[in-house]
C-alpha cells in the first residue's frame, strides 16, 4: 500500500526503547538525581548525553532554570528561513493531529521557525516552546535537542530525564544539523519534539528527509554560475564512478571538519582557485595532521570556467578509473517530497539527480576509499584571485586596527605601524616625525622638524637613516611630493624615479640595491600634519591597491599617533604642575640628612607628594601624601593639601592635630564643589612625623597612609606599629599619634602606596622585599633611595610613587643649656646671667646682647602671666634658639604700645631683635620661643 505525503504519519502509543535509551520511557531519573546530588555516574546513561551534562553544570547552569535569552533581532526572513518554511509547513501537515512541535533554529541555536501538529499547544505550552526568538545554545539551556545537534553535529535524541532542565523532562525530541550543501558548514538545526508515548523509529526517517529537502532548497538560493560548476564537478564525478552512479549521489561530498581546520583548508583552497592550475598540495593542521588538497579545473555545459578543490586525508589513494570522492553512507529512507504546488517538473533527470540532495547507495563494482574524502570549495579562477586579495587585506586592516595604538605612546605607536605591515605589505617600513610631535605638540613646520623614529624590515644592515637622526628630503623627493599633495605618492620602480635619486646621489644608489619600490604617505589626523610612512619593497612593485592599503593603514596609525600625542601634552602638562608643586630644594638644617624621589606613573600622573619642615627647637617635620586618582584635578588638589598641610605644621601643631585641620580641609574641599566633581578627592591620605634631635624621639601619626620603615644603625628594619586611621575626608574620626625613640643615624623610610601596591604583587610580600632592602647599614639616605627603586618599585608602576628617606642627626648635649626657677622675679637676673655666661663658653659674644634682651622679656612675661615652674632652654643650633616653657596655656600676643603705657613692649622687642618668634603648646602649657641669627651683633 502506497501512502500519500499528505497522510498523517501514525504516532504509536506504545513506548518503544531504541538502542541506547534507558528503560522506562522517562529516561535515567536516577542516574540524573545521582548526578545532580554530585554522586559518580559510570554507567546507564548515554555517553553524549553525560557529556552534556557534565558541560552544562561546569557553566553554572541550574536543573530548575525557566528562563532562556531571547533574540529580538533575529532575521525571519533570512536564508534558511526561506528555504525551509514550506518544508516544515508539509510537516505540519503530515503530523497534523499529533502533539507534534517542530522548530527550526539557527547555527546558534536560536529559534526562527515554529510549527505544531495540533493548535492548541499554542495556548497550552510556555513562550519558550511556542515563540520564535528563544536561544536553545547548550552553554544558556543544558542539555536539550537542539543545543547537542550543534555540539555532536550529528543527528541526536533526548528523552525525559537526559533533559537538563526541569521543564523538559515530560517530552522527548529528535534533532538533525542542516548544512550548506556547497561548504558543507552547519547552517540551523531541525528538531521534532513530542511526547514520550510517541517515540517511534520512523521520525529518524522523516527529520532526515526533511533535512535533505531544505539542503536542496539552499542550494537552490545559490548563484546560477555556481550551480553550473556544481552540476558540472557532480557529473564528473558521474561519469568516473559509471553510468549508474548517479542514482547513488545523495549530496555534495564534504568533510565534517572543526571549524578551525576548515577555515585553513578553505583559505588554501582559495589561493588554488586562483593559481587556476591542476594540483595537489599537503596541508598542515593543527596536531600534526595533514590534508591533501587537490585542485582540478572543469567546465560547465554554459561555458562557466571553475576550480573544483577536494579535500584527501591520509590513508587514501584513488585507484585508476574510480572516482575521486566517494560520497558518505547515510541511512536508506523513503522518498519525502517538498514540491511546491504548481511546481513544474524538471526535464533534465539526470541533472536533477545529480544536484538533489539524496541518500547515497553504494555503486556496485566500485570499492569505497577508506579514507574520508570531500569537497573543500568550487569557485572561478578570476574571482577567487580578486577574493584572495581582497580578504587579505581585509585581514591587514583587521589586525591593523587591534595592533596599532595598544599604547599611548607616540613612538611606540610608530612602530607597531611598521610592525603591522611588514611582511604582509611592505619589506621594510620608515616613519618620520616632527621633534614636536613627540613631545606631545604640534609641529610648527613639520618637514624642517622630522627626525628618524622608526626602521623596521624583514632585516637589518639596510644604509637607511638611523632613529634619531634629523630627516631632509630633496625638493623632488617622493616624501615631499607626498607632503605636498596630501596623500600617498607611489614609485613603482625607484630607478625611474628622478626626485628619487636627486636628492642624495650616493646614499640612494646604494638603498637601491635592496629596494626598487616605493609608497610614501602623509600621517594626517584631525587636520594636523603629523609625519610620513614611507613603505619599500625589494621584489614584486607595489600597485595601486597596496597603495590605498598603505593610506587606509596611515590614517588609521595617524589618529592612534594624534591620540598618543594628546595624551603625551596633556600628561607633560600636568607632571610639570605636579613637579611644581613639590618642593623645589630642601631646607638647610641639621635634625637629618634626607634624600627623595618622585616616579610619576606610567599611564597618568597623581597627587602624591613629599615635604621637609623645619620646626621651631631644631626640630623637623617629615611629611608624605597621596590623594586617589590621577590627572589635573589630582595635581592641584594635592597642592592645595601640601600648602595646608605645611602652614598646619608651621603653627607647632602636633601631627596628630595636623591631620584633624587636614580631615577638615578636605571635606570642605568636597562639599564647596557645586559640580560633585571632586568627590574623588575624599581618598587623600597622609603620614606625618616630627623628629626631635635634642631628644632623639619622633611623634608620628597616618591617616589611612602605608606605615614608616626604621631602619636602626645596625641594620635592624621594624615598621612602627601606628594606628592607620581613617583617609581625609571623613571627618568625625579622631587620629592617634605615636612617639618613639630614634637612635642616632637612624633611617625613617617613607613612602606611598604606588610603592607596594600592584595587582601583581601581594603587599605583605612586597613589605618583606623592602625589609631586605634596607637591612644594609651604613648606607647614605641617596643609596637607600636608589636601591628601594632598584629592588622593590615595579618595573612598570601604574600609580604615583614617593620616597622620602632620613638619617637622623642627634644635637650635642653640650650645645644644650637647660635652667628650671619658680615664678620669683628676683630669680631673672639669676637666669639671665648663666645664660650669658653659657654664650660666652661657646664663644656667642656677639650674639648676647640680643639673646640677653630676649631672655629677660620672655622670662618676665613667664613670671608674670604665667605659672611655675618656669624653664629655660638654649639650644646652639644653626641659630640660636631661646625658649621660655611654663604651664600656663595663655599665649601672648604681640600690640603695638601708645606713648603713655608703661609696658607692653616686651613682645615688641622679642620680634625686633630675633629671626623668627612663637608659641608651641605642650600637653601641659607652653613654650614661648625666638631664634636669634647668630650674625646678629
Amino acid at each position: 500500500m502506497v501512502r500519500s505525503d499528505n497522510e498523517p504519519t501514525p504516532i504509536p502509543t506504545a513506548t518503544a526503547t531504541p538502542t541506547g535509551r534507558a528503560t522506562g520511557g522517562t529516561g535515567p531519573t536516577r542516574f540524573r538525581e545521582r548526578f545532580l546530588q554530585g554522586e559518580p555516574v559510570d554507567s546507564g546513561v548515554r555517553p553524549s548525553i553525560l557529556n552534556s551534562w557534565q558541560r552544562s553544570r561546569a557553566l553554572g547552569l541550574s536543573p530548575d532554570q525557566t528562563d532562556l535569552p531571547f533574540q529580538e533581532d533575529f532575521d525571519p526572513g533570512g536564508r534558511l528561513v526561506r528555504a525551509a518554511a514550506p518544508v516544515l509547513d508539509r510537516l505540519q501537515a503530515r503530523f497534523s493531529g499529533s502533539e507534534m512541535n517542530i522548530s527550526l533554529a539557527d547555527a546558534n541555536g536560536t529559534v526562527l521557525l515554529r510549527r505544531f501538529g495540533q493548535s492548541s499547544l499554542l495556548r497550552r505550552l510556555p513562550a519558550i516552546q511556542t515563540v520564535p526568538g528563544f536561544v536553545f545554545a547548550e552553554q544558556v539551556a543544558g542539555t536539550n535537542g537542539i543545543g547537542l545537534a550543534l555540539a555532536e553535529r550529528q543527528l541526536i535524541r533526548v528523552y525525559g530525564a537526559e533533559h537538563f532542565a526541569e521543564r523538559s523532562q515530560r517530552g522527548a525530541c529528535i534533532a538533525l544539523p542542516v548544512r550548506d550543501p556547497l561548504s558543507g558548514r552547519i547552517e540551523g538545526i531541525l528538531c521534532f519534539g513530542y511526547p514520550l508515548s510517541a517515540e517511534t523509529p520512523a521520525l529518524t526517517a522523516v527529520i532526515r528527509k526533511a533535512a535533505q529537502a531544505t539542503e536542496r532548497r539552499l542550494l537552490r538560493q545559490s548563484s546560477t554560475r555556481e550551480r553550473a560548476l556544481l552540476r558540472a564537478y557532480l557529473a564528473t564525478r558521474t561519469d568516473a564512478a559509471g553510468a549508474d552512479a548517479a542514482d547513488g549521489l545523495d549530496r555534495v561530498p564534504v568533510l565534517d571538519l572543526r571549524p578551525r581546520d576548515r577555515a585553513i583548508l578553505k583559505e588554501k583552497a582559495a589561493e588554488l582557485i586562483s593559481d587556476a592550475q591542476r594540483a595537489a598540495v599537503d596541508v598542515s593542521l593543527p596536531g600534526g595532521r595533514r590534508v591533501t588538497l587537490v585542485s582540478r579545473p572543469m567546465t560547465s555545459g554554459s561555458g562557466v570556467q571553475g576550480i573544483a578543490i577536494e579535500a584527501l586525508l591520509p590513508g587514501s589513494s584513488p585507484s585508476p578509473g574510480a572516482p575521486l570522492l566517494v560520497p558518505h553512507q547515510v541511512d536508506e529512507v523513503s522518498d519525502f517530497s517538498t514540491a511546491e504546488p504548481g511546481a513544474v517538473p524538471t526535464t533534465d533527470p539526470a541533472t536533477e539527480r545529480a544536484v538533489a540532495v539524496r541518500a547515497a547507495r553504494p555503486t556496485a563494482g566500485v570499492a569505497a576509499s577508506p579514507a574520508a574524502r570531500g569537497l573543500v570549495l568550487l569557485g572561478e579562477p578570476h574571482v577567487g584571485t580578486y577574493a584572495v586579495a581582497a580578504r587579505r587585506r581585509l585581514e591587514l586592516l583587521s589586525e591593523a586596527s587591534a595592533r596599532i595604538g595598544t599604547t599611548l605612546d607616540v613612538r611606540r605607536t610608530a612602530e607597531e605601524l611598521a610592525e603591522t605591515a611588514v611582511p604582509r605589505l611592505a619589506d621594510f617600513v620608515t616613519v618620520d616625525l616632527p621633534e614636536a610631535v613627540l613631545r606631545g605638540e604640534e609641529s610648527a613646520d613639520p618637514v624642517d622638524d622630522l627626525r628618524r623614529t622608526v626602521v623596521h624590515g624583514i632585516r637589518d644592515g639596510l644604509p637607511f637613516t638611523p632613529v634619531g637622526k634629523r630627516i631632509e628630503f630633496g625638493p623632488t623627493a617622493p616624501q615631499l611630493r607626498c607632503l605636498a599633495r596630501g596623500r600617498a605618492v607611489l614609485e613603482p620602480d625607484l630607478r625611474a624615479a628622478a626626485g628619487w635619486l636627486a636628492q642624495d646621489p650616493e646614499h640612494t644608489r646604494h638603498l637601491l640595491e635592496h629596494v626598487h619600490s616605493l609608497i610614501a604617505v602623509p600621517l594626517v589626523a584631525r587636520g594636523v600634519l603629523l609625519g610620513i610612512a614611507s613603505f619599500y619593497r625589494a621584489g614584486e612593485p607595489f600597485g595601486d591597491d597596496d597603495r590605498s592599503l598603505a593610506q587606509e593603514l596611515a590614517t588609521r596609525a595617524a589618529l592612534s599617533i594624534d591620540n598618543a600625542r594628546r595624551y603625551t601634552h596633556e600628561r607633560a602638562m600636568v607632571l610639570a604642575l605636579q613637579r611644581r608643586l613639590l618642593p623645589h630644594g630642601l631646607p638647610d638644617q641639621d635634625a637629618v640628612e634626607v634624600a627623595h624621589r618622585y616616579l610619576p606613573a606610567e599611564s597618568d600622573v597623581g597627587g602624591d607628594w613629599y615635604d621637609v619642615i623645619p620646626l621651631s627647637g631644631s626640630r623637623i617635620g617629615l611629611l608624605v601624601g597621596d590623594v586617589v586618582g590621577h590627572g589635573m584635578l589630582s595635581a592641584a588638589t594635592m597642592g592645595r593639601l601640601r600648602t595646608a598641610a605645611r602652614s598646619y605644621a608651621e603653627l607647632d601643631f602636633p601631627p596628630d592635630d595636623v591631620l584633624v585641620h587636614l580631615d577638615n580641609l578636605v571635606g570642605r574641599l568636597d562639599r564647596e564643589d557645586p559640580d560633585g566633581e571632586g568627590a574623588g578627592i575624599i581618598g587623600a591620605t597622609c603620614l606625618y612625623a616630627v623628629y626631635d634631635p635634642t631628644t632623639q624621639r619622633c611623634v608620628m601619626a597616618r591617616a589611612g597612609h602605608p606605615p614608616p620603615a626604621l631602619v636602626s644603625p645596625d641594620g635592624t628594619v621594624t615598621y612602627p606599629d601606628l594606628p592607620a586611621g581613617p583617609p581625609l575626608g571623613l571627618g568625625g574620626l579622631p587620629f592617634d599619634a605615636v612617639e618613639i625613640d630614634v637612635p642616632q643615624d637612624s633611617q625613617l623610610v617613607l613612602y606611598t602606596d604606588g610603592l607596594i601596591e600592584d595587582r601583581h604583587r601581594d603587599v605583605d610580600v612586597v613589605l618583606e622585599q623592602l625589609r631586605v632592602a634596607l637591612a644594609q647599614p651604613g648606607r647614605t639616605p641617596e643609596e637607600t633611595c636608589q636601591a628601594i627603586l632598584d629592588t622593590v618599585a615595579p618595573a612598570h608602576p601604574c600609580d604615583d610613587i614617593a620616597l622620602l628617606v632620613a638619617r637622623t642627626h642627634a644635637l650635642d648635649p653640650g650645645r644644650i643649656a637647660t635652667w628650671e626657677l619658680p615664678a620669683d622675679p628676683a630669680l631673672v637676673s639669676d637666669v639671665r646671667g648663666a645664660a650669658m655666661r653659657q654664650l660666652a663658653d661657646w664663644g656667642l659674644d656677639e650674639a648676647s646682647f640680643a639673646a640677653e634682651l630676649i631672655l629677660s622679656e620672655l622670662v618676665t612675661n613667664a613670671v608674670r602671666h604665667g605659672s611655675g615652674p618656669i624653664r629655660v632652654r638654649l639650644l646652639y643650633d644653626r641659630a640660636l634658639i631661646c625658649e621660655v616653657s611654663d604651664a600656663s596655656n595663655t599665649a601672648p600676643h604681640l600690640r603695638r604700645a601708645a606713648a603713655t603705657d608703661e609696658g607692653g613692649r616686651g613682645l615688641f622687642l622679642v620680634a625686633q631683635l630675633s629671626q623668627s618668634w612663637g608659641t608651641r603648646y605642650l600637653a601641659q602649657g607652653k613654650v614661648i620661643w625666638a631664634e636669634c641669627a647668630l650674625d646678629a651683633a
